[in-house]
């Protein structure tokens, strides 16, 4: 599995490491997430700079994809010329949003009138689009799911491991990476937000 990890200048460090960090704990079994942009270079919103792996072209032939967010996203998402270049397929491809993210689904018309998660700052700028927002960390709609806050991006990779994977190595990434005595309760937390959206997708 092959992971592009979109991320834009003014990126926030949460969305794109942290989804990153735990779809890599499969690299064992060829997962591999790439910290995927436009620019050689990427400045997060906190002034980390940061090479990327893959060009921007690489989520055509990605099989997944994931759409962090950060400051500048607004503006990317009024350049008809970068979304031109963002060519997604959700027949084949999961694809993901973290936040303002979402708003980059919006524009390149992969949400329509679906429910989706977002942050509380993207929320109005989502609903001026036309997407019914609702209050809830994460959602998904066959092969496209959006989470909102920055910390639900462990949601989306557990989601995307779960799908591209199974539910079993779902649970041992976030095992893994939960803090000491509370495993237990972030790994059930992040089945139980995770699960009900996996039978629609495996019928």
């Amino acid at each position: 599995m092959q992971i592009a990890v979109l991320t834009f200048e003014g990126f926030n460090e949460l969305d794109s490491f942290i989804a990153a960090a735990l779809l890599n704990r499969l690299s064992a079994k060829g997962w591999k997430a790439h910290i995927t942009s436009p620019d050689e270079l990427v400045t997060s919103m906190n002034g980390v700079v940061v090479q990327r792996q893959k060009p921007l072209e690489f989520v055509e032939e990605a099989d997944a994809v994931l759409i962090g967010s950060g400051v500048r996203t607004r503006e990317i998402a009024a350049d008809s010329e970068l979304l031109s270049r963002i060519r997604l397929d959700p027949t084949r491809q999961l694809i993901g949003a973290q936040c303002s993210g979402a708003l980059l689904l919006a524009r390149l018309g992969l949400i329509g009138d679906l429910p989706a998660c977002t942050d509380l700052t993207t929320k109005p700028w989502l609903i001026d689009e036309g997407v019914d927002v609702i209050e809830a960390p994460f959602i998904a709609h066959g092969n496209v799911a959006t989470a909102g806050g920055c910390l639900a991006s462990q949601y989306l990779a557990t989601w995307m491991i779960a799908r591209g994977a199974s539910i079993d190595e779902a649970r041992d990434a976030m095992h893994y990476v939960a803090p000491v005595s509370e495993k237990a309760l972030y790994v059930d937390r992040a089945m139980s937000v995770i699960e009900p959206f996996m039978a629609e997708a495996m019928a």
